[in-house]
């Protein structure tokens, strides 16, 4: 195949026929190679497809194909991201969730938590119970001692979180055991630190299989996600990018070509917090970024009741997140077990309402 023969396929550069001569009929992208490892990957792919199951079961011993002039295309690299676009198609797409809840015509419910608060076996039994709930996708933030974009509820859950020993390592380990029992996709919410202390090609593998399926880093402004983009798509997450109120007009409409996923539009000129109403002037925010883009719009930041959830799918949006409410029930309840039940509650309340 050739670049003239490329297909443009969720902002990805995608190329048909790279895999024809191997006997797979499938579209593969060229340039990015997450890495297929573990038994977990290998199972989820062989329950997903048999084309994906094939795939990684040919790695190892698959001829070199010259398939494609590309100077970075290498088959074996392609018959990999075959494998994990396959499985990621099944079962933890962001953007294929996002696609599912507009053909069912529902609004997405996208609710975070913080790993760590109060424990990982407790944030486990809470992805579980978001997705029993009905979440579309999950945001999992990692616990952070700087947290800049979160007001009280969500800095006192990180504090927790750390001072019960939460790690980087520790959250995926625990996001790698509960993932195959979820179906909602995971989108890990970090700032950019972590990353950048463990290198984002790292970082972006080890998300990745661990089972996540997005990235969103709230501190990295457009002009500086080139490298962590390119770490990501290479990994094969989604990178979700934010707009805000004070967003110029031409500036959203260039975060959203790039956003993956869905484009987070933060509905207040402020941090994260259950907020009492929402502003009026989210109805036009909604509406200047979905004349901008034809991808999901969803709204966060101060997204707390039933009540504001369903205003604002009156207002056009795709999708609700909700944070801060669902940690404060997780995680200031007297006893984990009556956190968990709050937990569930809202976020089956919430999901209801949309």
């Amino acid at each position: 195949c050739t670049p003239q023969q490329s297909n443009q396929m969720e902002g990805v550069l995608l190329h048909q026929g790279c895999l024809s001569a191997a006997g797979f009929g499938v579209p593969v992208r060229c340039e990015a190679a997450p890495r297929v490892s573990g038994a977990t990957s290998g199972a989820r792919a062989r329950q997903a497809a048999p084309v994906a199951a094939a795939a990684i079961s040919g790695l190892n011993r698959s001829p070199r194909i010259n398939c494609c002039r590309l100077s970075r295309c290498q088959p074996r690299r392609c018959l990999a991201t075959a494998a994990m676009a396959a499985v990621a198609t099944e079962w933890q797409s962001v953007s294929g969730a996002m696609a599912k809840a507009k053909e069912n015509k529902k609004v997405a419910f996208i609710p975070f938590i913080t790993a760590g608060d109060p424990d990982m076996d407790t944030t486990a039994e809470a992805l579980r119970r978001l997705d029993a709930a009905g979440a579309t996708v999950i945001e999992l933030g990692v616990a952070y001692s700087d947290p800049l974009a979160d007001g009280p509820v969500i800095q006192s859950a990180s504090t927790r979180a750390l001072d019960g020993g939460s790690t980087l390592d520790k959250a995926l380990t625990m996001l790698a055991a509960v993932s195959p029992e979820i179906s909602a996709p995971v989108v890990m919410f970090t700032y950019y630190n972590p990353i950048m202390a463990r290198g984002p090609d790292e970082f972006c593998r080890q998300a990745r299989e661990a089972g996540a399926s997005g990235l969103l880093v709230p501190d990295l402004p457009l002009e500086e996600t080139d490298v962590i983009r390119d770490a990501a798509v290479g990994a094969g997450l989604e990178l979700v990018m934010l707009t805000t109120p004070t967003t110029p007009e031409e500036r959203a409409k260039r975060i959203a070509a790039v956003s993956q996923g869905f484009v987070y539009l933060v509905s207040v000129a402020g941090v994260t917090g259950a907020r009492l109403k929402t502003e009026a002037r989210v109805e036009g925010l909604i509406a200047s970024l979905k004349k901008a883009t034809d991808k999901p719009v969803c709204v966060g930041f101060g997204v707390s009741t039933p009540e504001q959830a369903k205003q604002l799918t009156e207002w056009g949006a795709d999708g609700v997140i909700v944070g801060s409410a669902l940690v404060r029930a997780l995680g200031e309840a007297p006893s984990k077990e009556e956190g968990l039940e709050a937990l569930s509650k809202l976020a089956a309340e919430i999901s209801s309402a949309l």
